[in-house]
C-alpha cells in the first residue's frame, strides 16, 4: 500500500531518482571549476543519454539553451551552512550554491552547441566529469527570465556590471 512510504507530515520517507546519462567535462578537479558557467563559456562538455531516453531529445535542438538537473556524486558531506566562493562569510546552504546540500542536487544552464542521436554537446560548462544527470529541462526567456530580480548577498560582488575575480573554484 502506498500510504506506508508517506511520514506524518505528508512527506515520502525516500525518493527513488535514477541518472537519465552522464555529463562529461574537461573538468576532473573542483578547483578548476568557475562558480558559474557562464564565466568561462568556452568550456565544452557533452552528455551521453541512455539510448532509451533519446526519443526525449525531439525538438530540444530548436532551444539554444537547456537547464541540467544533476547529481554532485563526490559531495560525501551535507551543511546547512556554507562559505561560497565570492565570500569569507558563511550563508545558510539554501542561499548559495554548494554541493553539500541536503540531497546534493545541482542545477546549470547550459548552451546547446548540438545534438548528435543521444549525445547532447554545450557549452557553459560547470561540473565535473562523471556527473550523473537526473534531468533536461528547456530553458525559456518566456518562462525563465525575471524583472526586478534581487540576488541577496551577491548583489554587492556585481554593482556596476563588474564581473568578481573569484570565478573560478580555488
Amino acid at each position: 500500500m502506498i500510504l506506508k512510504n508517506i511520514i506524518a507530515n505528508g512527506l515520502p520517507k525516500k525518493i527513488n531518482i535514477k541518472p537519465i546519462g552522464v555529463i562529461h567535462t574537461p573538468y576532473q578537479d573542483a578547483k578548476d571549476i568557475p562558480i558559474q558557467g557562464i564565466f568561462k563559456s568556452e568550456a565544452e562538455g557533452w552528455i551521453e543519454l541512455e539510448e532509451k531516453y533519446q526519443p526525449g531529445l525531439k525538438d530540444l535542438d530548436g532551444f539554444s539553451h537547456a537547464i541540467l538537473i544533476y547529481y554532485f556524486h563526490r559531495s560525501v558531506e551535507e551543511h546547512l551552512e556554507g562559505k561560497p566562493f565570492l565570500e569569507d562569510v558563511a550563508h545558510g546552504i539554501f542561499a548559495i550554491r554548494s554541493p553539500h546540500r541536503p540531497n546534493h542536487l545541482g542545477l546549470s544552464i547550459i548552451k546547446i552547441k548540438r545534438i548528435e542521436t543521444n549525445r547532447i554537446y554545450f557549452t557553459e560548462v560547470d561540473m565535473l566529469d562523471g556527473t550523473p544527470l537526473l534531468d533536461i529541462k528547456p530553458y525559456s526567456k518566456y518562462f525563465d527570465n525575471r524583472e526586478n530580480v534581487v540576488s541577496g548577498w551577491m548583489e554587492k560582488h556585481f554593482k556596476n556590471g563588474a564581473i568578481p575575480e573569484r570565478t573560478i573554484l580555488k
